[in-house]
């Protein structure tokens, strides 16, 4: 009876354990490229040195929900932006954040800057992304897109920066001076949303160089994701009432994409938690890689 029961058990264990099914597999000129499906759930993933880390999920079953935190939460720069009408997005990935917001925001302008033609093709093939009149990605290092984009004096109400690989920034879209370049790309208005670490001895660094090109700028973690986003303006924060009215406003807005709006505010911190003494990332002092690997 015990053997029998133990049996039953095993079996329902593994017919309960989902097998990840590949479906996609390539080397770009930067990284490998896989894309798994289990669980009704398709996954772009990049192979870093840490491991696979999943960069975009696609619910099969419902494609418009936003899968990770991270991805949810970089939608909270809406709150103090909530009528952009030139976007721009550093990192594609699977084109989850930039679809929505073509959705959100269907006259705007979006310009998506990804390095790797191969997750472009990926994303279009594989997650439902596509281009349109007002949604174009251009395949650039975003360093040259934004210096290209000041000499034409262009600018844009609202900057995402997505190039965060699990584990991984590049270095030279960490620095002083390409965060200056950046703030100067942002109307005057304008809202910088960047998605980055929140361990790590990098942290300190990070945080001192956003303060330094930013002033004071909104810390915003969940305790459910191990990432933080930084939410700076060119021109000053508004107020917490200002962005808890704006959260109220936009919960019924954002809620079909799995963003829960009015539980932001309360995550966003301009508390300085960092050690202020360590040294600013510049292009001639960028290690930050390096300082990833501390604890």
């Amino acid at each position: 009876m015990i053997l029998r029961t133990a049996i039953l058990v095993m079996l329902m264990l593994a017919s309960a354990t989902t097998v990840a099914i590949e479906i996609h597999q390539e080397k770009s000129l930067y990284r490998n490229i896989v894309v798994r499906e289990a669980d009704n759930r398709r996954c772009l993933l990049f192979t870093v040195k840490r491991g696979d880390r999943n960069q975009t999920c696609m619910d099969l079953q419902d494609p418009k929900r936003l899968v990770f935190h991270y991805v949810r939460m970089a939608f909270g720069g809406l709150l103090l932006k909530p009528d952009p009408g030139r976007i721009l997005i550093v990192g594609l990935g699977g084109g989850s954040i930039p679809t929505a917001l073509a959705e959100l925001y269907p006259d705007a302008t979006i310009d998506v800057v990804e390095i790797d033609e191969a997750v472009v093709r990926v994303a279009r093939q594989y997650f439902n992304f596509a281009e349109s009149k007002n949604l174009k990605v251009k395949v650039s290092d975003a360093r040259v897109f934004i210096k290209r984009a000041l000499l034409q004096r262009q600018t844009y109400d609202l900057i995402m920066l997505d190039a965060f690989t699990g584990d991984y920034i590049p270095e030279h879209l960490m620095t002083q001076e390409f965060l200056q370049e950046s703030r100067d790309l942002l109307s005057m208005d304008g809202i910088l949303v960047a998605n980055t670490f929140s361990t790590s001895a990098l942290y300190d660094h990070e945080s001192e160089t956003y303060q330094a090109v930013f002033g004071d700028y909104l810390n915003f973690k969940l305790p459910a994701s191990g990432n933080r986003v930084i939410i700076a303006a060119r021109q000053g924060l508004p107020s917490d009432f200002e962005i808890k009215s704006q959260a109220i406003k936009f919960a019924e807005r954002l809620r079909p994409y799995g963003i829960e709006a009015r539980d932001y505010p309360d995550h966003m911190s301009r508390e300085k938690d960092w050690n202020r003494t360590r040294r600013i990332l510049t292009d001639q002092y960028s290690p930050a890689n390096l300082l990833r690997g501390e604890d």
